[in-house]
């Protein structure tokens, strides 16, 4: 069984006809809907996500349909090989843990786990061997006990990174942007918070928080009930992204397939397609500027292609992620929305990733990152929010977090509070 890096599922079935998708249960010659339905609540349970087996897995958080798709791969009871291909990237911390106690309950029962990840403390912790490769190519097999993080860094990128979070100070000045009780009943209420030119403000909780909802509404993808929204002290409206876009704001989705790419269009197309107002020529697009932008920012991030003219959706997940980036870059924004931007990629990737948003705070960008890794949020924000069940539960400063003033673990348990 495999659970792929990109979700395979089909998002207007219920949870669990996704997960007995071509096994469905029968009785007689009609399908046995409540028996599907018992059997996913106990997978459920075991995996320990509270989702109901009826509801429709389009209605989910992409971090909810990753632990179904999970749930669907322990559905199968004669697994002797489980793939998995970045399953933690869209789970938080907590949700990590159990996965990392499911794999090692299937250890014990005899099943063989090949487990691909990005993130080195994951595999160290859990693997017993492991193989790096690069750029297609075997680099070397070691034992998990016989080797450091720093060496495995190394062997996967061809270099030595100094620093895995080059975070650089920027000098912060005045509020950009900011919102005033921004609402949306059900999912988040009188959220308000400000960033400031340089600065790189952290969102960190749970899946399914409201962070990424909350930045959402903002983008004018999801609506708002009521709330204020200022750009440099002038009033937003903005009911469509099309109104967040021409006010200078731009937001890398958490889900690049659905929100972030045209997946039959090419990489220049899909880095271009905001800004080719940007590039018009009189009637006409300045192909040579666009060409040599597109290729700029391509070749700054490090895409993996074999020209900017191939389609998109033939990319690995972390290329795409990277071409997305590409996109809102070249748009030049004033509010630079990052929801998971680091997702599926590998650590030299991010590594660019992460000056580039230094670069950007330096020339007096305001940044907003959402992540589910701590350390990156720890890492590289100037100040962090802490949002649980939809409301914001803590704000920290950077200072206070590198004088160990406050923790990882005052992080989660505000991100654990009213849960």
């Amino acid at each position: 069984a495999i659970i792929h890096q990109e979700l395979n599922m089909m998002k207007d079935l219920t949870v669990a006809q996704n997960i007995f998708i071509g096994r469905e249960k029968l009785k007689g010659i009609y399908i046995d809907d409540r028996e599907m339905e018992r059997e996913a609540k106990k997978l459920l349970e075991y995996v320990g996500v509270d989702i109901s087996p009826k509801k429709r897995l389009g209605d989910l958080t992409v971090g909810k349909q990753q632990m179904v798709e999970i749930a669907k791969a322990l559905s199968y009871n004669n697994t002797k090989l489980l793939i998995l291909d970045e399953p933690s990237a869209v789970l938080t911390d907590t949700e990590i843990d159990d996965l990392f106690r499911f794999i090692n309950r299937l250890k014990e029962t005899g099943v063989g786990i090949i487990y691909i990840s990005h993130r080195l403390e994951e595999i160290l912790m859990l693997a017993d061997r492991i193989t790096v490769l690069r750029d297609g190519e075997h680099i070397k097999t070691v034992t998990a006990k016989g080797v450091t993080q720093d060496e495995l860094v190394e062997m996967m990128v061809g270099r030595s990174l100094d620093n895995v979070y080059p975070k650089v100070e920027a000098e912060i000045g005045a509020p950009v942007f900011e919102v005033k009780n921004l609402t949306s009943k059900g999912v988040f209420e009188d959220v308000s918070f400000k960033v400031h030119a340089g600065e790189i403000l952290g969102f960190s909780g749970l899946v399914g928080a409201g962070r990424s909802e909350i930045m959402n509404s903002i983008f004018g993808i999801d609506k708002l009930d009521y709330g204020e929204i200022y750009m440099e002290g002038k009033k937003l409206t903005i009911k469509t992204p099309k109104d967040a876009i021409d006010n200078g704001i731009a937001m890398v989705s958490e889900d690049r397939k659905i929100r972030g790419l045209v997946l039959c269009r090419s990489i220049k197309e899909n880095i271009s397609l905001p800004n080719l107002h940007r590039r018009q020529k009189g009637l006409f697009i300045n192909g040579h500027r666009e060409n040599n932008e597109v290729e700029g920012y391509s070749k700054a991030l490090e895409t993996k292609c074999a020209s900017i003219n191939v389609a998109t959706g033939t990319l690995s997940g972390g290329n795409q992620q990277k071409v997305v980036i590409a996109k809102w870059l070249m748009a030049e924004p004033k509010l630079l929305i990052l929801d998971e931007p680091t997702r599926g990629i590998d650590v030299g990737a991010k590594y660019e990733i992460y000056k580039i948003m230094c670069d950007l705070a330096k020339q007096g960008i305001a940044i907003i990152m959402i992540s589910s890794e701590l350390p990156e949020v720890i890492g590289m924000s100037d100040r962090i929010m802490v949002v649980s069940k939809g409301k914001i539960t803590g704000e920290y400063m950077r200072e206070d977090i590198v004088s160990r003033k406050v923790t990882q673990k005052n992080l989660l348990s505000n991100a654990l509070e009213e849960v």
